[in-house]
């Protein structure tokens, strides 16, 4: 049984994936990468790490911490479009969240309907 200290075996092996390939420096992952889909790509490796999760990830990066690699936009489509609205990568403010919340709601019943 787990104690209360330990981490989820998924975040234990990205850790040491953080640890062994890059230094134990979480920003080495998007240092130096030359393109969107390089950033995706190292995204993508680590354990736990959809290609969703990953474009999502990328995009917060461009979005809200100024890593911009050529293409990243591209690569991360629907959500490095700029009024996206579509995940964490577009929440800066209270109105921002309930814009992604709206859009997940309607996204939800558009579903339902063809249901």
């Amino acid at each position: 049984m787990e104690h209360a200290g330990s981490l989820p075996p998924v975040l234990s092996a990205s850790a040491r994936v953080v640890a062994t390939d890059y230094g134990n420096k979480v920003e080495n992952i998007w240092e130096g990468v030359t393109d969107g889909e390089e950033l995706v790509g190292r995204l993508n490796a680590l354990p736990g790490f959809g290609i969703q999760k990953s474009k999502i990830f990328a995009a917060l990066l461009g979005k809200q911490l100024g890593v911009s690699p050529d293409g990243w936009e591209q690569a991360t489509k629907p959500y490095g479009d700029a009024a996206a609205f579509l995940s964490v990568a577009d929440i800066t403010s209270p109105e921002t969240l309930e814009k992604v919340r709206a859009n997940k709601r309607a996204m939800k019943a558009k579903a339902h309907a063809k249901g």
